[in-house]
C-alpha cells in the first residue's frame, strides 16, 4: 500500500504509515470504497468481516475517532471511541483486528 498517493487526510496517512511500520505491508486491508477524505475502514487481510472505521472528522485536532464492525452487526460499537490519540487509535485496533 503506497500510503502517500490515498487521497486522505494527513492524519490518517500517519496512522496508516505506522500500522504498516508495525504489522508490514501486506497485514490490513484498505477498503476502497469508503470515499470520504478523513476517513478509512481497514481489515487484516484474512478477517475481512471484522473491521475498524477510522475517521478524523468531528474530532479535535489531531484527534482519531474509531468504529469497531463485527460480523453480527449489533455487536458493533459505534460513536463511543472519540477523540483519541495517535498511541490510543493504534491499541484499539491491535487489539480489534490482531488479536
Amino acid at each position: 500500500m503506497n500510503v502517500w498517493a490515498i487521497d486522505k487526510d494527513i492524519p490518517l496517512k500517519l496512522l496508516l504509515l505506522e500500522l504498516v511500520h508495525r504489522y508490514g505491508e501486506n497485514t490490513l486491508a484498505l477498503n476502497n470504497q469508503e470515499q470520504h477524505f478523513q476517513a478509512i475502514e481497514l481489515c487484516a487481510v484474512n478477517e475481512p468481516d471484522i473491521s475498524a472505521y477510522i475517521y478524523t472528522f468531528g474530532q479535535n485536532s489531531g484527534r482519531y475517532g474509531i468504529d469497531l464492525k463485527y460480523p453480527i452487526s449489533m455487536h458493533n460499537i459505534v460513536g463511543e471511541n472519540e477523540n483519541l490519540t495517535l498511541d490510543q487509535i493504534i491499541e484499539i485496533i491491535s487489539t480489534h483486528l490482531f488479536s
